[in-house]
């Protein structure tokens, strides 16, 4: 595919990505047509907006049989994220929603290996950890994308490596594998600071310090909080998630005066 659907894709905008690309649609043809538009249902999904996001895709359904295994991939994919995905509320997570979920992504994830879409295979299995939701099946879903993203020689698909491993150490963190999971979320903040995202460098390490309290090494996690505090702001972007850490860290240490203050921070963002 010649179009660059990570240069349209702003996963915090979905209706700025929907935008551009329609405006690429406009001039697309034969599987990039089709590709194109099984992005747009996920924008809609990103919005909640499910049903339409089905609209879309049962209109590509006559076209996809004669399409190319990448144009298929992408469309099981977007199936499967119509059904089963972090933006969904939980009751909607029937049993019957989950298998249907799990049947398209494990589709999509063995077409794009006999294609040698890494990366597209790489997601398929990401997206399994929300289908099996248990951390245990977690943990072993993450493990087996991490070993497809090692394995593959693809930059895009490497590109995963930061995610995953935050995805692997959170749910390490739920089964109170603290150890394990430290391990996996300095490899997040090795890889995201290669990378120079500030975003993704300070989830890196406030997960870092979440899972640092989590052991009782208070005064390391007190430390990241706070420049992570001063980051934020400087950014012009209070966080409340540092707040929250900050109060518990300082109600560990017996220090109700600075636990109050910022649960009082949290609050005025709420």
């Amino acid at each position: 595919m010649t179009i660059n659907l990570s240069e349209l894709w702003d996963f915090g905008k979905p209706e700025l990505s929907e935008q551009r690309f329609r405006a690429v649609l406009a001039v697309a043809s034969g599987d990039e047509a089709l590709i194109l538009q099984t992005q747009i249902a996920r924008t809609y999904g990103l919005r909640g907006d499910f049903a339409q996001a089905q609209q879309i895709l049962a209109g590509l359904t006559p076209q996809i049989m004669a399409a190319g295994l990448e144009a298929q991939v992408h469309y099981y994919l977007e199936s499967g994220r119509t059904l089963a995905s972090a933006a969904h509320l939980p009751e909607s997570q029937t049993s019957e929603n989950k298998e249907l979920a799990s049947a398209a992504y494990l589709y999509a994830f063995d077409l794009a290996s006999n294609g040698k879409f890494d990366t597209l295979a790489i997601d398929a299995l990401h997206m399994m950890s929300m289908v099996d939701t248990a951390p245990e099946q977690q943990v072993e879903w993450n493990r087996r994308a991490i070993a497809c993203m090692k394995a593959s020689t693809q930059t895009d698909a490497k590109n995963w490596e930061g995610s995953l491993r935050n995805n692997l150490g959170y749910a390490l963190h739920l089964l109170g594998r603290y150890e394990e999971a430290l391990v996996e979320f300095k490899l997040a903040l090795a890889v995201n600071a290669q990378r120079g995202n500030p975003e993704t460098i300070r989830i890196a390490c406030w997960m870092i310090a979440w899972t640092l309290r989590a052991l009782e090494r208070l005064q390391e996690a007190l430390e990241i909080q706070l420049r992570l505090e001063k980051e934020c702001d400087q950014a012009g972007e209070p966080d409340p998630y540092v707040f929250e850490e900050l109060e518990l860290l300082y109600r560990a240490l017996n220090n109700g005066e600075q636990a109050s203050f910022y649960a009082d921070r949290r609050k005025a963002l709420m």
